[in-house]
């Protein structure tokens, strides 16, 4: 990651009323409800909305899709090479976005990355988008924001989503914590010292899918990732299946730490602790369970591809706390 866009949103926000920001259907179709609040909300914080072409398009022989490939990646494009746009922001998550990164111009993607400021532009999104978080770090080299879908039910009826996404847009980032009133160590740090390092990760089923693509090398970060891993919909069997597959390919031999999210709808939470101790235990290094982020009912923002410092206490409650990358290896 490059360390001046790293540092680009700690002390100076990504986003100010007025800004342009792009709202795309990377993935799956958003229903009309979550559409229209999705726009009036960020209409609502100030900000000028451009809506994708084809952001109510659905596939027409797979409707698990937002529109055919092309319709998406063309609109993904157009929103990040606006000369004018701040920040692209995906509806929601489900399944596609990995199936447009074959077909993405990265070169031109990057020749567009910045603003007029010098700043990065910012991806913004969750779940099936940890796809383009990923590419965004690979090929980009710039920060995204892993975020609630602002198309999704959950953004409509919880308001301190609502509430935390937008500060992630509009306040600096310098010194802020990420930690969910559930948090607790599961595995503590050797000497009790906070771990510093650079956030990685996203959604579990993601990360396993694209092993080995160039978005997602083996090791991961080398060496210098705080690993962040959450899932929905996984039955613990598929979730033992999935992070033995990070493990034996050794994509964690480059982690420092791993912070875990949540598990919605996956099943025994007992289960999936006993399955984590299990298999990330021998990694010998600081897990911290349920931060907050992922797909719980209040789930919180995290940025990804910055600097940060994962506190697992022994006793005490964890955090992931926001640095200045030259505090980091």
């Amino acid at each position: 990651m490059n360390r001046t866009a790293a540092e680009a949103y700690l002390d100076s926000p990504p986003l100010v009323p007025g800004d342009r920001v792009h709202l795309i259907a990377a993935s799956s179709p958003t229903d009309a409800a979550g559409f229209d609040h999705a726009l009036a909300t960020l209409e609502g914080w100030g900000l000028e909305v451009v809506v994708g072409e084809h952001v109510r398009a659905v596939h027409p022989e797979l409707p698990y899709l937002a529109g055919t490939d092309e319709q998406r990646r063309a609109d993904l494009e157009a929103a990040w090479c606006d000369p004018r746009t701040s920040a692209v922001i995906a509806l929601r998550g489900g399944y596609g976005a990995m199936r447009l990164l074959d077909g993405l111009d990265f070169s031109r993607l990057a020749a567009h990355a910045t603003r007029p400021d010098g700043r990065p532009k910012l991806l913004a999104g969750s779940s099936d988008v940890t796809a383009l978080h990923q590419a965004w770090a690979h090929h980009l080299r710039v920060p995204t924001l892993f975020c609630p879908m602002v198309g999704n039910a959950v953004f409509r009826t919880s308001t301190r989503i609502a509430a935390d996404v937008r500060s992630w847009l509009f306040e600096p980032w310098r010194g802020r914590s990420i930690a969910g009133p559930e948090a607790r160590t599961l595995i503590p740090a050797p000497d009790g010292a906070p771990v510093p390092g650079r956030i990685t990760g996203g959604n579990l089923s993601l990360l396993a899918a694209s092993l080995g693509a160039p978005e997602n090398p083996l090791p991961v970060a080398s060496g210098t990732g705080i690993v962040l891993l959450e899932d929905v919909d996984e039955t613990p069997a598929r979730l033992d299946n999935l992070l033995l597959q990070l493990v034996r390919s050794g994509w964690t031999d480059g982690a420092r730490a791993v912070a875990l999210g949540s598990w919605e709808d996956c099943g025994s939470v007992a289960q999936i602790e006993a399955l984590v101790h299990e298999v990330l235990g021998p990694l010998g290094i600081p897990v911290v369970w349920e931060l907050g982020f992922g797909h719980a009912e209040d789930a919180l923002s995290v940025p990804l591809g910055v600097a940060a410092a994962l506190h697992a206490p022994a006793g005490g409650a964890p955090a992931l706390t926001l640095i200045d990358p030259k505090e980091t290896p």
